[in-house]
């Protein structure tokens, strides 16, 4: 099936409006040749957490269990964002980026999951073997963007939902919509950028009908753009609880238009108006050149320039729970 022109769609793959695209092969090579990774912790122990509670009184209760995969149990259903609990990140079991933690909950561990929300292809966040994991043993609603349907379907998904940049999608009496991000697409067998990319923003009603929905934004991967908070501030309103990437942004000649840095993801953090906002996609795989903890200092010293308490952008432990109030 044939898409329609857009602003950013040319007919035969997707683009970020207004903005230079991340870099290509060439910048990839050169970034390859002259790294200079800091070295991991093969393995890092985590605390052991108590099982999520579940959504009580319409609340949804936020659990990290490692990069972009979270848990958010709400009274319309439960949800996993980009699961990934594999070993590696990688198109093949035996090689790429190791897991330095164990997932914060295990797969089997799960509670039922009504629905995934996928927010682009890269391996890091779409994990086949997860996927076909969960499609047998919950036969989810899978929400994606664009060109993703293909892909879903070799994984076992019965049902796929594929949205546009700003499009809609009931959640029980709630409604997930897919945001715009500063980013691509690449995958083994498909063309650069052949399938949409974004994030995703949750609107919950709350047990009490007279008091505002519960707003969360799953920010998916992106680099910093002013206009994005803005954007989504005006047309979905400010999230209470925003999920926003704050690793793999080293260096910045190269993952800049990919990659938010913490700083950066302070400054959307604040124009997007967040209530609270948890820190993601660091310390689970080492995918770039900074060193696992340098998110978190770096974080502590963008909140202190910004003037922004540690209790307003924080950051969990895998399998810690955040629950809204």
């Amino acid at each position: 099936m044939s898409l329609p022109l857009s602003d950013h769609f040319n007919g035969k793959t997707f683009f970020q409006p207004h903005h230079a695209t991340a870099g290509g092969i060439s910048d990839l090579l050169k970034w390859q040749l002259t790294a200079r990774r800091a070295r991991w912790p093969k393995q890092v122990a985590i605390p052991r957490q108590p099982a999520p509670p579940p959504s009580i009184s319409g609340e949804a209760v936020i659990t990290w269990i490692g990069h972009a995969t979270f848990l958010i149990q709400t009274s319309q259903g439960n949800l996993l964002t980009d699961p990934v609990f594999s070993e590696r990140t990688s198109p093949v079991s035996w090689a790429g980026p190791r897991r330095v933690h164990p997932p914060g909950i295990a797969l089997a561990d799960l509670p039922r999951i009504d629905a995934v929300l996928l927010s682009h292809d890269h391996y890091d966040h779409c994990d086949t073997r997860s996927l076909r994991q969960l499609a047998a043993a919950h036969d989810p609603m899978f929400v994606a963007p664009l060109r993703h349907h293909d892909l879903l379907q070799r994984t076992g998904a019965r049902r796929i939902t594929e949205l546009d940049w700003w499009e809609q999608h009931p959640f029980g009496a709630g409604q997930i919509a897919l945001t715009p991000s500063k980013h691509w697409s690449n995958r083994f067998g498909t063309p650069r950028n052949h399938r949409l990319w974004g994030g995703y923003f949750l609107t919950l009603p709350r047990a009490d009908a007279q008091q505002p929905p519960q707003r969360i934004w799953f920010v998916g991967d992106t680099g910093y753009d002013e206009d994005l908070g803005r954007d989504v501030r005006h047309r979905l309103g400010s999230p209470e609880v925003a999920l926003m990437p704050i690793g793999a942004y080293e260096p910045r000649w190269f993952l800049a238009p990919m990659h938010m840095n913490p700083h950066e993801a302070v400054q959307l953090h604040q124009g997007v108006g967040a209530g609270l906002s948890i820190g993601m996609h660091w310390g689970t795989f080492q995918l770039t050149d900074e060193a696992r903890e340098a998110p978190l200092y770096a974080l502590t010293d963008a909140r202190a320039t910004a003037g922004v308490s540690p209790a307003d952008f924080r950051v969990l432990d895998p399998g810690e729970s955040h629950i809204l109030s």
